[in-house]
């Protein structure tokens, strides 16, 4: 199918992109604006977070309980969330509701109500989510690792912390996001089926008259290598793991992204195989590609037993290190196979293919098509796979544990 990527940036800095995709019924928005938990004060860790919450409790023409009568109405899919430098909320609708759900999308931003009896409830939900982690190791584990290895400032979690929570006022999220939701650096992304001419007399009509405010500092972030352990009396071990990788930006980022590939996409990978079928240590191992800014990393995760912790650790990397060691035709072939699958599923999301433009253009200031993608993705070869990993090979290591007993890392890990 012929693709065609269309964008246009209106004078406040707002950039618009679309793809249409006339086959599906629906279409699907991404709106992202450029704040996210590093802007936040050191001492109101989740106020991202909270001011997000409070935007959806009644905007525009409707109170809390109206807006979410509307949006079940009209039939939308919704989801919202907070990161690093992001804010974003995303719908997905029949084509035919488009506008009045954007327009719903649009009251959120600019016409938020903040209503006083809400906060409480509101802070109580946040609150909650941030304890679950209790119950949960293994994504604690991984909040964990992001904080010892991006710091204090670009490794905030956007659950927050109690302390930020219950010190949020509402006075707080309105000053938060009159200073920050701005225009310049947002980017709304649509796609599926609509007309691009209408969509952008539409978009302009809502939100050519956003405001925009300075520029936003260019963020300086670093991996910072440390091992943490958190203490906690249980039977078994969780294992986070990060090393340096190339970020999304980068020439070879699909080199780099190969490799994880063939580490953890599938069961046919090299850590399930080696760590959990051929040795049974964990219950479960995965590794995945992060880009911060410019810095990228590989995350890895392993759930075992507190006795087989250390041989799992040992396993692990191992398994990570035998990359170097060569790549099999078979591996490559199953890699280049799933990114095909992924490519033909994200022609039947609007969805997905809405929120992947919407992160094209904040890391590379385009949106390549997929034809591009996967022109890059077949030319993958055993050698040239083999070849990044000598020049990129894992790194200034990050380790966070929690389980009864700490682990070090062996002498042979730099």
């Amino acid at each position: 199918m012929a693709q065609s990527v269309f964008q246009h940036q209106f004078a406040n800095g707002l950039v618009l992109l679309g793809e249409p995709m006339p086959w599906l019924e629906s279409v699907a928005f991404t709106l992202l604006t450029p704040v996210g938990t590093a802007h936040e004060p050191s001492d109101r860790e989740g106020l991202a977070g909270m001011t997000l919450e409070m935007m959806q409790r009644g905007a525009g023409d409707f109170d809390s309980r109206a807006i979410v009568e509307e949006l079940d109405f009209l039939g939308v899919e919704r989801s919202s969330g907070v990161t690093t430098f992001h804010t974003t909320i995303s719908m997905a609708a029949m084509a035919s509701v488009l506008e009045p759900t954007l327009r719903i999308a649009v009251s959120m931003i600019r016409d938020p109500h903040f209503p006083d009896e809400e906060l409480e409830e509101a802070r109580q939900s946040s609150l909650l989510e941030l304890a679950s982690l209790d119950d949960d190791p293994a994504q604690k584990c991984f909040k964990e690792l992001k904080k010892v290895r991006f710091g204090d400032i670009y490794g905030r979690s956007s659950l927050g912390t109690e302390s930020g929570l219950t010190a949020t006022t509402m006075e707080d999220c309105k000053a938060f996001w009159k200073d920050r939701f701005t225009s310049n650096g947002s980017i709304l992304s649509v796609a599926g089926n609509f007309e691009w001419e209408k969509l952008v007399k539409l978009v302009e009509s809502l939100l050519a008259s956003w405001p925009e405010a300075g520029s936003v500092p260019k963020p300086n972030v670093k991996t910072l290598p440390a091992i943490s352990h958190l203490m906690h009396d249980s039977q078994q071990t969780h294992i986070a793991l990060a090393y340096d990788s190339v970020p999304y930006q980068h020439p070879e980022y699909y080199q780099g992204r190969g490799l994880v590939g063939i580490l953890s996409d599938g069961m046919s990978s090299r850590l399930f195989s080696e760590v959990r079928e051929k040795r049974g240590l964990v219950y479960a191992v995965s590794a995945s590609a992060h880009s911060l800014d410019v810095c990228g990393s590989v995350l890895c995760y392993a759930g075992t037993t507190a006795p087989r912790a250390k041989e799992t650790l040992e396993v692990t990397l191992e398994t990570i290190q035998s990359i170097g060691k060569g790549i099999d035709i078979d591996e490559l072939s199953r890699l280049k196979s799933r990114v095909r699958t992924s490519l033909v599923m994200e022609q039947e999301s609007s969805s997905s293919r809405s929120s992947q433009m919407a992160y094209d253009w904040v890391y590379l200031g385009r949106v390549p098509p997929r034809q591009e993608v996967l022109q890059k993705v077949e030319q993958l070869t055993c050698e040239s796979l083999l070849e990044h990993f000598r020049k990129h090979p894992p790194r200034n290591w990050t380790m966070v544990t929690i389980g009864p007993e700490p682990l070090e890392f062996p002498n042979a890990v730099s």
